[in-house]
């Protein structure tokens, strides 16, 4: 049957695709990628204090996630909301955040059950933020809405989606016949053109994929910023997916997929190297600028959170406000931190921490002459 965008692609066939997809490009990139995210695992292990990571990649990828959906905010906005939530005044602020939740909670969920239907639809309800349900209404199409003009109609029916959705639940917790990334990579695609909710499957998919690495061992945290790699590629990212529908190119897709993994881990270990050079270069600046000492967990503080408060020293440091406010003014004056007021709020950004995590030191990949 040709596949035609305007209809409904109720003919979509499970997985695995009957024809060999793990070819000679294909488990060379799958090698690569597996050496990536075995070393991403072992850096995150180097870093004294796990939440210095936990608390801040799953918040850029939340921002990139988005972004790709047209949710626009800025890494400002975002740690700062998320230092305070009365600073999310925006709803694309919120909106952002609460995937975020989705990913930190959806690791909670898997690892207590597994991947299942039941946890990507809680995973949608949560980035949604209202409880989401498997679409029964006809006439959704990926395309432009203006002009009705369509470049892809996923399946239509209740049941019938359903019943994709299960066979993908099947395929992807499946540990048998292809490699685990292979699969992921398959996965992702099947996801997306089943389109089982009304809205927010493109965020939803986006966090399946990385839980499925958590689910499968292969990554430990959620740490990897998948979706800056396919922000940077995003034309070629729905390329390839639409190639895959219109003539099965399996092979160009998958090894897509895992490039991205690959690459983005490589940049995730470049980060965490960044991360402890200026640890240890601040903890030593802290030991000649508060002369009379202080509290050990300052340091993990500025870490954990680059947006700080003065309530959150008190918190975490079990000392006076006065004590709090001395010790970040001091390091204001030091230049390891910056003072800024937001709103009703005093923030202390640890501005160099900030600029390292938001910047994008991932150059564009070299055109790989085997790729297409």
């Amino acid at each position: 049957m040709t596949w035609d965008p305007n209809v409904p692609y109720n003919a979509l066939a499970p997985l695995p695709p009957p024809l060999d997809v793990e070819t000679k490009r294909v488990l060379k990139s799958t090698i690569e990628a597996r050496a990536a995210l075995a070393a991403l695992n072992q850096a995150a292990q180097r870093i004294p204090n796990p939440a210095v990571l936990l608390n801040a990649l799953p918040l850029l990828e939340a921002q990139a996630s988005s972004e790709i959906e047209n949710i626009v905010t800025t890494a400002d906005e975002l740690f700062a909301a998320a230092a305070h939530e009365g600073l999310a005044t925006r709803p694309e602020t919120k909106e952002t955040l609460r995937y975020r939740e989705a990913l930190t909670g959806g690791v909670d969920l898997v690892r207590a059950r597994g991947l299942s239907i039941a946890t990507v639809t809680q995973v949608c309800s949560i980035i949604q933020g209202k409880e989401m349900a498997i679409r029964s209404l006809p006439g959704t199409f990926i395309g432009n809405p203006s002009t009705r003009t369509a470049v892809y109609t996923p399946p239509d029916g209740r049941l019938t989606i359903l019943d994709k959705l299960s066979d993908w639940e099947r395929f992807a917790s499946s540990e048998r016949v292809l490699d685990p990334l292979v699969n992921i990579a398959l996965s992702h695609y099947q996801f997306e053109a089943i389109h089982p909710f009304a809205d927010g499957n493109g965020r939803t998919g986006r966090v399946i994929a990385i839980l499925q690495l958590i689910d499968r061992g292969l990554l430990s945290s959620p740490i990897l910023y998948l979706s800056r790699y396919i922000i940077r590629e995003k034309d070629e990212y729905y390329r390839l997916l639409k190639e895959v529908t219109a003539s099965a190119l399996w092979e160009d897709w998958v090894v897509f997929f895992l490039r991205g993994i690959r690459e983005m881990a490589e940049s995730t270990i470049h980060k965490i190297d960044g991360i402890r050079t200026l640890q240890a270069a601040t903890q030593e600046t802290m030991r000649g600028a508060l002369s009379s000492g202080a509290n050990a967990d300052l340091l993990d503080v500025l870490f954990e959170q680059p947006y700080c408060r003065i309530q959150d020293v008190v918190t975490r440091c079990n000392v006076s406000r006065p004590t709090a406010t001395k010790w970040l003014q001091i390091l204001v004056d030091a230049q390891v931190l910056i003072s800024v007021k937001l709103g009703k709020h005093r923030i202390f950004i640890n501005h160099r921490l900030f600029e390292l995590l938001t910047r994008d030191d991932v150059p564009p990949a070299p055109q790989d002459a085997t790729l297409f």
